[in-house]
């Protein structure tokens, strides 16, 4: 009988550390999107971060994607962009090492920092968790010592010295010269909480960099001439150029073989739609093909009349923004007839898709742009230094 007992104790013990163990798998796997690449990413380009453009702006670090078209990887960079919510902060995607191939892990929005492949992608992303802010009540309060705040216009800040390893250049998790870590608990249960995905202004952002040629790493070799922005998008006013690349970079000769889960593409959600194909997150070119609008989460600043009032403000600009996209499909509906009865020939046709591809991308940039000034304006006043 103490056998039996004791055979079974342990089998019951072996049970329990064999589901730990899956449980653990299964929630390091949970943020991967299936992305496959036969080569990794190269080294984290070095450059400095943009000064913030403003209160309730969240940093949100550059990293490599991959644009199967092209069979290169392409540099996204870093941004400030607006938290979509009060509370959440940013997770970064991240590059992983998993049977044979490198796999993407998208990024998302939540009330904490989950795994992000301990990647050290600088200015308070050092590999674990964030130490560039934090949410106190409805503001959110900057670090000074590893972000770039101008305190004229932004007050609340702090200092608070961050003893950081020393920095290496690595853009990957696992695999020959990949980074070694293992999400801890914390960021384990991260993973299982509600998450917004990127942003509108963070989907243009991603889109205008796949299309720029000079962000390919082919083309710049690790270094790109636009690290960094102070604002989505702007990759003018606002850009800032790498310094120096973060390695040498020797892509295989040979660049093929590179897939998506389930046998398509890899980086097929970036790729330009053909007419019809409504993928949300590929460039769109027509209206119709846009993501449907969101209504914003309703405010909450402790202030009724204040917040009943941003409620009107943002129920009037979603039905604005609505009327705008339905006039506008509606036209390039009627573009398309058009040149069906004349016959028109392909070259017509194709300068008018650019033309309704310039529209659209036009329209969504105008909209993101309002959202977000509504957004900033619904942040609560900074507090009164004492």
């Amino acid at each position: 009988m103490r056998m039996i007992r004791s055979l079974s104790a342990l089998f019951f013990a072996t049970f329990f550390a064999l589901a730990m163990m899956a449980t653990s798998t299964t929630s390091f796997a949970q943020v991967g999107v299936g992305i496959s690449v036969s080569f990794g990413p190269p080294a984290l380009p070095v450059y400095d971060q943009p000064i913030c453009p403003g209160d309730g702006y969240i940093w949100t670090p550059g990293y490599w994607a991959w644009d199967d078209e092209a069979d290169d990887y392409y540099w996204v960079p870093g941004t400030w962009v607006l938290a979509p919510e009060v509370g959440f902060l940013w997770t970064p995607p991240w590059w992983g090492w998993s049977d044979g191939a490198f796999l993407f892990h998208e990024g998302w929005w939540g009330p904490h920092v989950g795994f992000y492949g301990g990647v050290a992608y600088g200015f308070g992303y050092f590999g674990e968790g964030f130490v560039g802010g934090r949410w106190d009540h409805d503001h959110f309060f900057y670090n000074r010592s590893v972000t770039n705040i101008n305190v004229v216009n932004i007050h609340n800040v702090y200092n608070e010295t961050v003893n950081v390893r020393t920095e290496n250049r690595v853009s990957f998790n696992g695999g020959p010269g990949g980074i070694q870590a293992r999400p801890r608990p914390e960021e384990e249960r991260a993973a299982q909480e509600r998450h917004i995905p990127p942003v509108a202004a963070q989907t243009q952002h991603f889109q205008a960099a796949r299309s720029n040629p000079e962000l390919r790493a082919s083309a710049n070799h690790g270094r790109p001439p636009i690290a960094a922005t102070g604002r989505p998008g702007d990759f003018h006013a606002s850009a800032v150029p790498a310094r120096e690349a973060g390695g040498a970079y020797n892509p295989p000769a040979n660049r093929g073989g590179n897939r998506r889960a389930g046998g398509a593409p890899a980086g097929g959600e970036n790729r330009p739609p053909a007419r019809g194909d409504t993928g949300a997150s590929r460039p769109p070119v027509h209206a119709k093909e846009l993501p449907p609008l969101e209504r914003p989460a309703p405010p909450n600043t402790g202030d009724p009349n204040r917040d009943r009032k941003y409620q009107q403000q943002q129920e009037k600009l979603f039905n604005k923004q609505n009327q705008e996209r339905q006039k506008l499909t509606q036209r390039q509906e009627q573009e398309h007839q058009r040149l069906a009865q004349q016959n028109a020939n392909e070259a017509r046709k194709q300068q008018t898709e650019q033309r309704h591809q310039q529209q659209t991308q036009q329209l969504q940039q105008r909209h993101t742009q309002q959202q977000e000034h509504l957004q900033q304006r619904q942040q609560p006043p900074p507090p009164r230094r004492k």
